[in-house]
């Protein structure tokens, strides 16, 4: 994004002055800077809690920093303030600018109503109507301009040339550094012993740039990571190669880093002093947005759990036992319609649910042989739909402790010569092909479908396959564990006209809530016989 002459002539001293710096030099100035920010009128100092059950689980104390409980829920208002309030009040009267759809905005926003300036932020079209109307509550003006931050950051440089704005950058300027790493402070200040590792989010690099450089010049023994997703690594690919690196397309998921490119400051400041940067997946955030949950009732933002994750990962590569470490929670602006996708990748994540492609003959009594060797193991999810004379193909998921015994279940179906595939690792499986099993089949008639309600107990799919499979053919089975008391299955059966009455007995002994819906429209046209 382009900067006005004078805002330009700044950052380039800035720059200078850096990247001429020694790191002892570096890391006095931005100490004194650090010190000095002025964030307290807006922030607080943030605790620092045990996630007590993960650490007694994993033999590790593991530390949350509660960054989501600031007034914007995020970081942020950190280093938009320490950067505002430097401004000379002429400066300020003009007015200032961002771009920005999330965190960034608001910090910028709440900063401004309390310094008492305008502030114009430019978000894209895109942008959710929850961080809109968020935005707008603290009172800055909002211009909606192209479909991503791109397009955003653009209308921003032309609107700073025009109006003389102030443009606030969210990550790459000393000042904003400087009020992300009050943070680091805080942690050293709670934590003054017994601190093995700081674990910070990275997107542009302010954040951990600023607590790292603290951290080294207070506690150089504590090493700081960065944290990246696989699919947003720009920090890490730069540090690898030497040089700023752009990603030509970032994931979107951990959208509060989701940066194609990592600032000048900020990328000389990381490759000084981060120790290193870790890269987690979609399913290992996910895994720690529920163990955040566990331990504070609150549920984080896809970045904000990144930290978390990378610990975990950490302690589980090096064998660790009995460290410590501090996990920056950096936000909780999630959207709630999130939530289901992050409930679902969670069992995947900690690596406790198995995803298996199975072959089964396609023969009265199979389905129920077939349920019989899982043993009983908690079925999470079973989705199968006839096509074939000869064999079934079964989509199944199953809780398991770990890898492991996702192993040994699959070297036990083969050995009883079912045929079997591991799909737990598989991306496109796990977050496309399990919905989309099934669909219209040929050569089946007397096809009954219905929905039933299932007990979450051990063995209540085995009392319903006792009553009915043995005497009715199975051509379609849907259930996925959804948490609740009762799961919702959908089965289909074929059941001659003159065994109707028999069919309907059978499944009043069995007590189990049922309804016929063959006749749903919605399963006639995806479903339904095509002969």
């Amino acid at each position: 994004m382009q900067r006005s002459r004078a805002t330009a002539c700044v950052m380039n001293v800035c720059f200078g002055i850096i990247f001429g710096m020694d790191n002892k030099t570096l890391q006095e100035r931005y100490l004194k800077r650090v010190l000095n920010s002025k964030v307290y009128d807006v922030a607080i100092e943030s605790p620092l809690e045990p996630a007590a059950a993960l650490s007694k689980k994993l033999g590790n104390v593991f530390l949350l920093k509660r960054e989501d409980l600031q007034s914007v829920h995020s970081f942020k208002i950190r280093g938009a303030y320490n950067k505002m309030s430097r401004l000379p009040r002429a400066m300020l009267e003009k007015g200032v600018l961002a771009a920005s759809a999330g965190n960034h905005a608001q910090g910028v926003a709440l900063s401004a109503r309390r310094l008492g300036c305008k502030a114009t932020i430019v978000m894209p079209v895109t942008t959710p109507e929850i961080k809109v109307a968020s935005v707008k509550a603290h009172g800055a003006a909002i211009v909606l301009a192209g479909d991503s931050f791109s397009d955003a950051a653009k209308e921003a440089a032309r609107l700073e040339k025009e109006k003389g704005y102030t443009f606030i950058p969210p990550y790459d300027d000393p000042d904003v550094i400087a009020g992300q790493g009050t943070v680091a402070m805080e942690i050293l200040r709670q934590r003054p012993s017994g601190l093995d590792a700081v674990f910070v989010p990275v997107g542009g690099g302010g954040f951990a740039a600023g607590v790292a450089v603290y951290i080294k010049a207070v506690r150089p023994e504590v090493k700081v990571f960065g944290v990246e997703p696989v699919d947003s690594d720009c920090m890490d690919r730069s540090i690898k190669t030497g040089r700023r690196v752009e990603l030509s397309e970032v994931g979107l998921f951990a959208d509060g880093v989701a940066v194609k490119k990592p600032g000048k400051i900020t990328f000389d400041l990381c490759r000084r002093f981060l120790d290193g940067i870790l890269r987690v997946s979609t399913d290992e955030t996910c895994a720690a947005i529920k163990d955040i949950f566990e331990a504070t009732r609150a549920i984080c933002e896809p970045a904000g759990a990144l930290a978390l994750a990378a610990a975990k990962q950490y302690a589980a590569k090096r064998g660790a036992k009995g460290e410590t470490y501090a996990c920056i929670v950096s936000g909780a602006n999630m959207n709630f319609d999130r939530i289901r996708f992050v409930s679902e990748q969670t069992e995947i994540g900690e690596k406790r649910e198995a995803i298996l492609e199975c072959r089964i003959p396609e023969e009265r009594g199979a389905f129920k042989d077939f349920i019989r060797k899982l043993g009983k193991r908690a079925v999470t999810e079973f989705n199968y739909r006839y096509f074939d004379p000869d064999k079934a193909y079964v989509f199944v998921g199953l809780s398991v402790a770990d890898r492991e015994e996702a192993r040994r279940i699959v070297e036990q179906l083969a050995a009883a010569h079912i045929g079997t595939f591991d799909l737990s690792d598989d991306e496109l499986a796990k977050e496309h092909i399990r919905h989309m099993v099934g669909g219209h089949t040929r050569g089946i008639h007397d096809e009954i479908v219905c929905t039933f309600e299932f007990p979450e107990r051990p063995g209540a799919l085995m009392d319903f396959l006792e009553a009915i499979s043995d005497r009715w053919n199975i051509t379609l089975f849907h259930y996925r564990n959804h948490g609740a008391d009762y799961g919702k299955v959908l089965v289909g059966l074929q059941v001659p006209h003159s065994e109707r009455t028999a069919f309907r007995n059978a499944l009043k002994r069995l007590g189990y809530v049922w309804r016929d819906v063959t006749g749903n429209p919605a399963y006639r046209l995806f479903l339904g016989n095509r002969d």
